[in-house]
């Protein structure tokens, strides 16, 4: 019989993804290594890499991990709240690590936890609402990398530091050059890290992608603020 590993049992797939994330949080997105994940664990180089044998699985295993955190719509909401309920509910998950976002690059998130708490469910509801496959996808990918670019474009969790350094850019231009961006810092500095202009940019999106408005122009939608 094989003997048992305590060093496996300190090496699940949610003590990896949670060590990690506070390794990035705590550190940086540049700290994150094999060795330095395994130090944090109490493991061997060995027995991390059993569970995941390069960066891009660990990126996995922690993107899933938070992804089993997004919550499960109601069965009687109406498209546009289940629709605005998972979506802000993925920005805010995001939004709040920066770091990991940053290591995620351009890889494709298609985790089970993802798929099965955010994108079947939403192209099912939209199915069931009256849209087509192609009307389906293609709200979903419009609210989606909306979802990603928004909590991607700053770091959130520093917002003073990001409107400082959007400040400091600005202020340096050739107000000549540039007289729409020098003239108008106070209103633009703030935006950069306005969460209002995500929430507003997605009920934009759901107001015009909406099977109920759109299949009855005269009726609007009350699940869904202005």
């Amino acid at each position: 019989m094989p003997r048992h590993s305590p060093s496996l049992d300190r090496a699940t797939p949610d003590r990896i993804a949670e060590a990690a994330l506070l390794l990035v949080d705590e550190d940086g997105p540049e700290a994150l290594t094999f060795r330095a994940l395994a130090s944090r664990l109490e493991i061997s180089l060995a027995s991390l890499q059993r569970r995941c044998t390069d960066l891009a699985g660990l990126l996995d295993l922690c993107l899933d991990h938070l992804a089993a955190q997004l919550p499960e719509a109601g069965p009687d909401a109406a498209w546009a709240t289940a629709t605005e309920t998972r979506f802000t509910a993925l920005y805010r998950l995001l939004a709040d690590r920066p770091g990991l976002l940053a290591l995620r690059g351009t890889r494709p998130w298609l985790g089970p936890h993802l798929l099965a708490r955010l994108v079947e469910p939403q192209l099912a509801d939209s199915l069931a609402a009256g849209m087509t496959p192609e009307e389906a996808i293609t709200a979903y990918r419009r609210m989606y990398l909306l979802t990603l670019g928004s909590a991607g474009f700053v770091d959130h969790r520093a917002a003073k530091a990001a409107q400082a350094a959007t400040r400091t850019a600005l202020a340096a231009l050739d107000p000549e050059e540039f007289p729409a961006l020098s003239g108008n810092l106070a209103a633009i500095v703030p935006a950069v890290t306005d969460h209002e202009v995500y929430y507003g940019a997605l009920r934009q999106l759901i107001r015009a992608a909406d099977p109920v408005r759109n299949n009855n122009p005269s009726k609007k939608s009350k699940d869904i603020r202005p």
